[in-house]
């Protein structure tokens, strides 16, 4: 059943919605984990990669290798991140598109903006465990 008059729940229209989506929905859809010590610390799943974050490959053929996200390329949905390369036949080395989901950040870039994304989706999350708590002691 549709629950929100807003959003399409045919495929076509949800495809659509999502590969014409602007940039700044782009940035929401591009988020990547965090990694065990992160969401521990700050109570936060997940949040939207970004330019100097570290990062660490947890699928495909480069699983494992880490480096620092060099660019976050929004019209072709991948992260570019240092040292992870291939080689052109003419000998120029090009970087390669990683999806964000399979990453997982190690280390962020923090300023001011993410440190509140950071404590707003933090609160958020303590408030909706104290709840689910809360429901589960009166029943």
């Amino acid at each position: 059943m549709k629950t929100h008059h807003g959003i399409a729940s045919s495929r076509r229209k949800s495809r659509k919605a999502h590969f014409d989506a602007p940039s700044s929905v782009r940035r929401t859809i591009m988020s990547a984990p965090l990694n065990k010590e992160l969401r521990e610390k700050h109570n936060v799943k997940s949040i939207p990669i970004r330019k100097e974050d570290e990062v660490v490959i947890t699928r495909g053929t480069n699983k494992g290798r880490e480096g620092k996200v060099i660019s976050v390329y929004r019209l072709k949905w991948v992260i570019h991140i240092e040292r992870v390369t291939r080689e052109k036949t003419n000998g120029q080395s090009v970087p390669i598109g990683i999806a964000p989901s399979k990453v997982q950040i190690t280390k962020l870039k923090e300023d001011k903006d993410r440190t509140k994304i950071l404590e707003r989706k933090g609160k958020g999350r303590e408030a909706f465990k104290k709840d689910k708590e809360n429901k589960m002691d009166t029943s």
